[in-house]
């Protein structure tokens, strides 16, 4: 019997494992509604033969001495457990499905690390993890997906790739991605005049009132809410990721002179992803992420219009920039000059070091959906898509967004060491206040 094949840690891989958490886990949920009704037994068989034809998620991370100088991930032919469930109907189904992906990641060490839990008839699509419903309760119909991964190992673009493929497998029909929009090709510049030294320490979200929860495990918090999208005039020269980046600096400047915290310069956090989206797309954690600068000036109403112009210069500007994933320094912390034991040492040691340095949040925009996910008649295809990112300290609240069906999917979640659920609806509120403030503009 052959050994199966190993691959060492890609950068971002290795950070992220030297840096776990028991207690506020790396996950990344995404949540599927369709109109209709699956067929266990074929969605099981679906789901295992996309795993077969994207085998790089088929990995679990090798054994090895204290000694080893790298992570590897080892290669599997099979998955070592049935990585799809059902959860039994009922009233609170749905809350408690994302309450378990909040909580418990799906372990490194068996293949794959992620874990898709069905939940038929969800019934209360507008609730948190772990609190009540806050919003209109819809009717007990239909089927919800939500696919659970491990962020060390995986990224939500690859897995919803592996999510297309189950569909059409098992739908019969084409899941092929759409094209993607056309951007402009030339490469801007942006303003370096007025914005924050990188040495400048970052603005932090204020403290809420988090919610007591004994034991610890504390998880993140989550609310999912459904939103119009924004509008945006013809030949305006910002795109709606920007109206979103704008929205989401106006929001934590607002809630943060609601808490007296004082002012400092935003860094927000941006993933990009460069991947392709047919079947050739490399599956891992393959986004980069740069970072959005907000002067102290900038951070009030009096001129959106030259607020969203500059945004979409610097958007563009930091898109078009060749850089590694997580920038140089990352590189040197993941080069094999020591045991990975001291290296993960030293790695937590300089991020609790760069704390107040990191960026404020997190805003991950996956854009249009480029899938249909159709599964097929009975069961349809999808009409509303969340994601959702970690929300670890010391950031502790991150926004991620996608649009389906011609409406907006946003999903706040937070740590529950920072905020509380009714501070995570009032930044939902704040949220959809100053994203439908970059509509009204010349």
């Amino acid at each position: 019997m052959t050994a199966p094949l190993r691959i060492p840690f890609p950068v971002v891989d290795e950070v992220s494992r030297h840096c776990v958490q028991e207690e506020e886990p790396e996950t990344v949920l995404i949540e599927v509604h369709l109109p209709g009704e699956l067929d266990a037994g074929r969605l099981r068989k679906a789901f295992l033969e996309a795993l077969r034809r994207h085998p790089r998620i088929l990995m679990r991370e090798a054994p090895g001495p204290w000694y080893r100088r790298r992570y590897e991930w080892e290669l599997t032919d099979e998955p070592d457990v049935e990585a799809v469930s059902f959860a039994p109907p009922g009233p609170g189904s749905l809350r408690d499905a994302r309450g378990r992906a909040m909580a418990v990641a799906p372990p490194l060490t068996t293949s794959p690390p992620i874990r898709l839990e069905v939940v038929p008839a969800p019934g209360d699509t507008e609730s948190g993890a772990g609190g009540g419903a806050d919003g209109r309760a819809a009717a007990p119909t239909g089927t919800a997906l939500l696919l659970t991964l491990n962020h060390t190992a995986l990224d939500g673009p690859a897995c919803l790739r592996i999510l297309a493929t189950a569909a059409e497998i098992y739908g019969g029909r084409d899941n092929s991605a759409a094209a993607p929009p056309v951007r402009p090709t030339e490469t801007p510049r942006a303003e370096s005049t007025g914005t924050p030294s990188p040495w400048t320490p970052s603005a932090r979200v204020s403290r809420g009132a988090p919610d007591p929860r004994p034991g610890p495990r504390r998880g993140n918090g989550l609310l999912h809410t459904e939103l119009p999208l924004p509008h945006r005039p013809k030949g305006s020269p910002y795109t709606v990721n920007d109206q979103l980046m704008v929205a989401t600096a106006l929001t934590l400047a607002h809630w943060n002179r609601e808490h007296g915290a004082p002012a400092r310069p935003l860094r927000i956090t941006m993933p990009v992803d460069d991947r392709p989206r047919d079947a050739t797309m490399p599956i891992g954690n393959g986004t980069r992420l740069v970072e959005v600068p907000f002067p102290l000036g900038e951070l009030d109403t009096s001129d959106l219009p030259g607020l969203l112009r500059r945004t979409a210069l610097r958007t563009r500007a930091l898109k078009a920039l060749p850089r590694p994933q997580l920038g140089h320094g990352a590189n040197l912390l993941t080069a094999p000059w020591a045991p990975v034991a001291a290296r993960a040492a030293l790695t937590r040691a300089l991020r609790r070091a760069a704390a107040p340095w990191m960026s404020t949040t997190l805003l991950s925009n996956i854009g249009r959906i480029p899938y249909p996910l159709d599964f097929g008649e009975e069961a349809g295809c999808a009409h509303a898509v969340w994601f959702s990112a970690p929300a670890r300290m010391p950031r502790g609240l991150t926004f991620t967004l996608a649009s389906t069906a011609g409406r907006l999917h946003l999903a706040v979640r937070w740590s529950r060491a920072l905020l509380g659920h009714d501070d995570g609806v009032h930044l939902r509120d704040l949220f959809t206040h100053h994203l439908h403030s970059t509509e009204a503009t010349p």
